[in-house]
């Protein structure tokens, strides 16, 4: 199966730079994407987590206040969204974390990015090469078989 190709950054609501906070400031990934029960997804931030350090750094910059006020009346910021995974597949972040992945091996060196675009090859030939390098289980039910 040929690669994904990557994906230009998608346009988000407010600028975000994972270079800054992720790769700068050292900030973990899980700081700001919870992996919420059973452990499927990554949670993506919302204002008041943003807000847990930015109530008191940058607070003059118009992003920031647009954060603030979000976090203030409660609406939630509609990220456009970079990556995501089908219905159809059975894939848990959490299971990968605890196996010892890390994000960058399927997300890219996001801590160098100013701007997040798809760069790693989350295709099902992508995923099943990681398989085969890692010699984790890559059988059809292995990942289409489960239901969630």
């Amino acid at each position: 199966m040929a690669q994904e190709a990557a994906r230009p950054a998608p346009e988000q609501p407010i600028p975000f730079s994972h270079k800054v906070h992720a790769g700068d400031s050292k900030i973990r990934c899980r700081m700001c994407h919870a992996n919420a029960e059973p452990g499927w997804a990554m949670g993506i931030a919302q204002a008041p987590v943003c807000m847990q350090c930015h109530s008191a750094i940058k607070v003059e910059s118009a992003a920031i206040q647009k954060l603030a006020e979000s976090a203030k009346s409660g609406r939630q910021i509609t990220w456009a969204r970079v990556y995501e995974v089908p219905d159809y597949v059975y894939f848990s972040h959490r299971a990968h974390l605890d196996a010892g992945n890390k994000c960058e091996e399927c997300h890219g060196p996001v801590a160098e990015r100013t701007q997040l675009a798809r760069e790693g090859d989350i295709s099902m030939g992508g995923c099943m090469e990681c398989h085969r390098v890692k010699k984790a289980r890559f059988d059809c039910n292995y990942c289409h078989g489960r239901r969630r």
